[in-house]
């Protein structure tokens, strides 16, 4: 394993926690839906995983991924990448059939595997469907020797190996036939993935529009005997290229250079392992591809369509939801600025509803005394309700500036456009920094009165101002009308506007200006604290954790005798169980929402101080993006959060230790009840709505 003594690689380190959202799919006690939306995640996180962060280390790694690892080389660390995932792939495989298609069957679904079907009608609706839906998006490619020929970033294809047709009059021949191979573009962008025969003998039957194709290539190749076809992929670097971000318009930039993606260089060649290696290396001298950009796979690629693979069942054999709650504290003022005028307020997603978040901004369009709305936009919705609130705020009259992060990786092309409508309705937007991204999440609300100010109101949060992902996603969002707050924000918005102003915080905590002094002088607190035999105590929870500098400090906290938890869902390359972090246990959470609130807690002699952040502790966090971190100083919302925390804490369900060698381990449970924290946070939460009885919640 690529690893010093004291830090886990970044990516080898990821790769640990994409096993564990295998694992999920390897749960008997989940539906199988449920079980197959875990196979898609896992997939469809690895597509993105090899198109930016391998991409990197084939063209432009960052030096400090390699720092400390004495003798490696990027093109190590790919090999090593490459040998985790060929691995995980054989229980993927063993998942998938052994467990999930087997169940599948039990309950009287067919997906067929490459075996035609026998019935007589589905044969005939095979044969009408490929003429009647399928052909006109076919467009067959020879492959002739010594021409390079073009596969499109993350499509499927079939490469196909056929021969001339046998010459009746030359049986001599027959032996002697040159193979040619062609590719086939399989049209999923047009076309369901997966294709539903008529139903016969009580059961369901499905098709791979994969399979669909195959039966049916003699008809695309009628000069030709086809021998054999396979599943083939290329993902392609989805660096935007641009190396200059202070020079010329970056937005400009941004928008020219998204095409890019389309024709990047090859991250990775993903092919059905059974093709024969002689056929291998003609599609790799075909597309020019290198030893390291190879990887077999199974022979159905692009599992993320199992996304969208139909229950005929529903809703039996897929987990289903409960409905959002309405907290009644909210809904009983009708106006959320009543509310949040009695009181700072917060909501826990998806456990609570988004529509707050939207009430809110709605209502300040509609306020006569709202004079102005700032609010931060990294990756919102398409169609988005946010995007449409700002509008008509816009349109009655109020002034709106919104900042639009561009660099928002894969959400470029939807942000430029949604900045575009909001430009057309009059609202002001203010395009990226160069050289830095602005993550935090954050809205502004100011009211005035005769050239007066009245009470103005904020929102931040973990999240994004997302009402889809805010369904699927566990983050906090914070409603405050404290001056401190937002004076802050005002603060922080101008500097948006302009970079030559330096602002000065109160209540905020913002990298590239305070946020590791006043994060390290609170570990140092505990770090005196414990000095003196006392209870020194953190928990912080993240998505991520590699900055060796923060992680330096945890391993000072440690041995100083401090207490340390880390919830870290995603990236850790902080060692546990070493001498300099024996008092340092790290959980990984993966359920059925995704964890990604950012939550510290600093003990403070058993009277803690509550941050919520938009950021991790990343390298990308701490040094290029502007990251807020916000304190929650009312006791009833800071003990809600510790509470939520401490459901976390004692998950034996679903959370995992992390080893020193990055094994998940399952909770010993001991006879103890069975804490699951994201069902179990969902019951709390209602359990405080009259009329609401949390523990008889099923899921």
């Amino acid at each position: 394993m690529l690893r010093t003594s004291k830090y886990f690689n970044r990516d080898i380190s990821w790769l640990s926690f994409n096993y564990r959202v295998l694992e999920e799919a390897d749960d008997k006690t989940l539906p199988l839906y449920e079980r197959l939306k875990f196979l898609a995640i896992y997939s469809s996180n690895l597509d993105e995983f090899y198109k930016v962060r391998v991409a990197e280390y084939k063209n432009n790694v960052d030096p400090d991924e390699l720092e400390g690892l004495s003798g490696i080389t990027p093109g190590k660390v790919v090999k090593e990448i490459n040998e985790i995932v060929d691995k995980q792939f054989l229980v993927f495989s063993r998942i998938f059939h052994e467990e999930i298609l087997a169940g599948l069957s039990k309950e009287g679904l067919i997906l067929y595997q490459g075996e035609i079907p026998t019935l007589p009608e589905h044969q005939v609706f095979i044969r009408d469907y490929f003429y009647r839906e399928v052909i006109p998006y076919l467009q067959p490619v020879l492959l002739t020797k010594g021409t390079r020929t073009f596969l499109r970033d993350n499509r499927l294809y079939l490469a196909i190996r056929l021969f001339r047709k046998k010459h009746v009059n030359h049986p001599e021949k027959l032996d002697t036939r040159r193979a040619r191979y062609a590719i086939v573009k399989l049209p999923t962008n047009d076309l369901p993935r997966f294709v539903r025969l008529p139903d016969a003998n009580g059961q369901y039957h499905f098709l791979f529009l994969d399979d669909l194709v195959r039966f049916n290539l003699q008809e695309l190749f009628p000069g030709y005997d086809v021998e054999s076809s396979y599943c083939i992929k290329l993902l392609r670097d989805a660096d935007l290229g641009i190396l200059d971000e202070f020079s010329g318009n970056l937005v400009e930039k941004i928008r020219r250079n998204i095409g890019l993606r389309k024709v990047g260089e090859p991250a990775l060649f993903i092919y059905d392992r059974t093709i024969p290696s002689d056929f291998l290396h003609v599609l790799k001298e075909s597309f020019g591809l290198y030893k390291e950009d190879l990887l077999a796979g199974e022979r159905y690629l692009s599992f993320q369509d199992f996304f969208h693979f139909p229950n005929p069942f529903a809703p039996r054999l897929q987990l289903n939801y409960p409905t959002p709650i309405h907290p009644a504290e909210l809904d009983k003022h009708g106006s959320m600025f009543a509310a949040i005028k009695g009181k700072d307020r917060i909501l826990h997603y998806p456990y609570q509803s988004f529509d707050y978040v939207l009430k809110f901004l709605n209502e300040a369009s509609l306020d006569p005394k709202v004079e102005e709305i700032k609010v931060t936009q990294y990756r919102v919705a398409s169609n988005s309700a946010v995007v449409n609130a700002l509008i008509n705020a816009a349109h009655n009259g109020k002034k709106v500036t919104v900042f639009v992060e561009v660099k928002a990786r894969f959400d470029e092309e939807n942000n430029l456009f949604s900045a575009r409508l909001m430009e057309q309705a009059g609202i002001r937007i203010i395009y990226s920094i160069p050289g830095l991204k602005v993550h935090a999440k954050m809205a502004l609300v100011i009211r005035k009165a005769g050239g007066q100010r009245k009470r103005s109101y904020a929102y931040l949060s973990t999240g994004n101002f997302n009402e889809k992902t805010a369904r699927l996603y566990a983050d906090h969002g914070f409603f405050t009308c404290k001056d401190e707050f937002l004076y802050d924000l005002e603060a922080l918005f101008e500097y948006f506007e302009d970079q030559s102003k330096k602002p000065v915080f109160n209540k905020l905590l913002v990298t590239q200006f305070n946020l590791k002094q006043e994060l390290f002088k609170r570990i140092d607190r505990e770090i005196a604290l414990a000095k003196k035999g006392e209870k020194g105590y953190l928990l912080f929870k993240m998505n991520g954790i590699q900055n060796k500098t923060f992680i330096n400090k945890l391993y000072e906290a440690s041995k100083a005798g401090v207490k340390i938890d880390l919830i870290i869902r995603g990236i850790c390359c902080l060692v546990p169980n070493k001498s300099f972090s024996k008092n340092i246990k790290v959980r990984r959470i993966v359920d059925s929402f995704l964890e990604h609130a950012r939550v510290w807690v600093f003990g403070n002699q058993d009277n803690p101080e509550v941050f919520l952040t938009s950021g991790d502790w990343l390298n990308r966090n701490i040094n290029r993006r502007i990251e807020t971190a916000f304190p929650i100083e009312e006791t009833a919302l800071r003990d809600e959060i510790l509470d939520i925390l401490d459901l976390q804490l004692k998950d034996n369900a679903k959370a995992r230790i992390i080893s020193e060698n990055l094994e998940n381990l399952p909770i010993v449970k001991r006879n103890s009840a069975v804490i699951r924290s994201q069902w179990d946070t969902y019951r709390m939460l209602a359990s405080n709505e009259p009329g609401i009885q949390g523990s008889s919640i099923s899921f």
